[in-house]
């Protein structure tokens, strides 16, 4: 049967996508392509145990994604919160507090008031859901 098996992608809209790429670049490292984007190999992901792409509704209600007004939120994987979050202070992007649940979490915005996630991922049992 055919079937979904992964996020192939997330693209917005920005008002001055050069300076958000630039943001990206300083604040998080990201290393932008010629055209444009930033490719995710699945390998590194895996690579790292309990890592994972999550795709999940959230009710609409929901405050999970303030103080960003957007309708979605970025999480991010990374393999040094303490070292991410070091770099963001550098470029005087504050971040909330550290939290422990399936890894450690912190959350920043970008430019553009979107809520960025950062999630270094904690091994994990293999689950099926």
């Amino acid at each position: 049967m055919a079937k979904v098996f992964g996020l192939g992608g997330v693209f917005f809209k920005s008002s001055d996508e050069a300076a958000l790429r630039d943001w990206y670049t300083r604040v998080l490292g990201l290393e932008f392509a010629d055209w444009g984007g930033v490719a995710f190999k699945p390998d590194a992901a895996t690579a790292t145990p309990g890592a994972a792409t999550v795709f999940c509704p959230f009710k609409a209600d929901t405050d999970h994604f303030a103080p960003s007004d957007k309708d979605y939120m970025f999480n991010l994987m990374v393999d040094d919160l303490d070292g991410v979050l070091a770099r963001c202070r550098a470029e005087g992007v504050e971040a909330g507090e550290i939290v422990e649940f399936n890894g450690r979490f912190a959350h920043i915005m970008d430019p553009e008031g979107r809520k960025i996630e950062l999630w270094e991922p904690k091994p994990m049992p293999d689950a099926e859901h």
